[in-house]
């Protein structure tokens, strides 16, 4: 995958990228041995740049598609000395961070990265990439109830926007409803409060589809590198564009 030079510069850590854009256009920049001054200029992995002589140590880009158990803290590092979900990447030679969170009790997809505009793009409120939950709850919700979750419902930090509310089972033997919630916003512990919010609060939670990514072929507590087009569908959700 190709990314424009000054941001390849960026990332590396050698100067912000206006301040690369200078470097590029004073011709202190080569690509593969031979000086670069054109701005738009793109290059992939394997180029070999240098800035004033020197060569340029590239960060190579992760991007991890991680089963979150339960019980587990969706950080790096835990001052309760709880398991992190950086217990589950210590061989991943790259620093890579969770995006977004799921708490403690929750389980499920996790995309895990070292991509700080992937990151920042998929958290932004604009770019709404969908995610889908199978959530368990105590008692037989009523249908009413759940068309309250898809028209949005009023929590302490605004209206939620329209949920999709599918229905997949009542478990009457055991008092128990299933059923699956896909919403686009990033709210703390959102399908968890808009549950309490009809009166059904959540015994169990798990996230198992997030844009285009799902959970299938992935044991809890595994993780797996995205494929090349998975990071471009990603990244197109979001509206990047290299």
């Amino acid at each position: 995958m190709e990314e424009r030079l000054q941001k390849v510069l960026a990332q590396a850590g050698v100067a912000s990228r206006r301040e690369a854009e200078k470097y590029i256009t004073a011709g202190r920049v080569k690509v593969n041995g031979k000086v670069v001054r054109e701005l738009g200029t793109k290059v992939d992995e394997r180029a070999y740049i240098q800035v004033d002589g020197k060569p340029v140590k590239r960060e190579h880009k992760v991007y991890l598609l991680f089963y979150k158990p339960r019980g587990v803290v969706t950080t790096m590092k835990d001052p309760e000395g709880r398991r992190t979900v950086a217990d589950y990447v210590r061989d991943v030679p790259e620093r890579v961070f969770p995006v977004g969170r799921l708490d403690y009790n929750t389980e499920g997809l996790l995309l895990l990265t070292n991509d700080g505009d992937l990151a920042q793009a998929m958290m932004h409120p604009s770019h709404g990439v969908n995610k889908t939950y199978e959530v368990t709850v105590p008692g037989i919700v009523p249908e009413a109830k759940l068309d309250q979750l898809r028209l949005g419902v009023p929590l302490e930090d605004g209206m939620t926007a329209p949920a999709v509310v599918q229905l997949a089972q009542y478990d009457h033997d055991k008092n128990l409803t299933h059923f699956t919630v896909t919403i686009h916003e990033g709210r703390n512990r959102q399908v968890r409060r808009m549950c309490d919010y009809i009166g059904f609060p959540v015994r169990t939670l798990k996230r198992v589809k997030m844009g285009s990514l799902t959970l299938k072929g992935l044991g809890r507590g595994r993780c797996r590198d995205l494929d090349p087009d998975e990071v471009k569908a990603l990244k197109k959700a979001c509206g990047l564009h290299d």
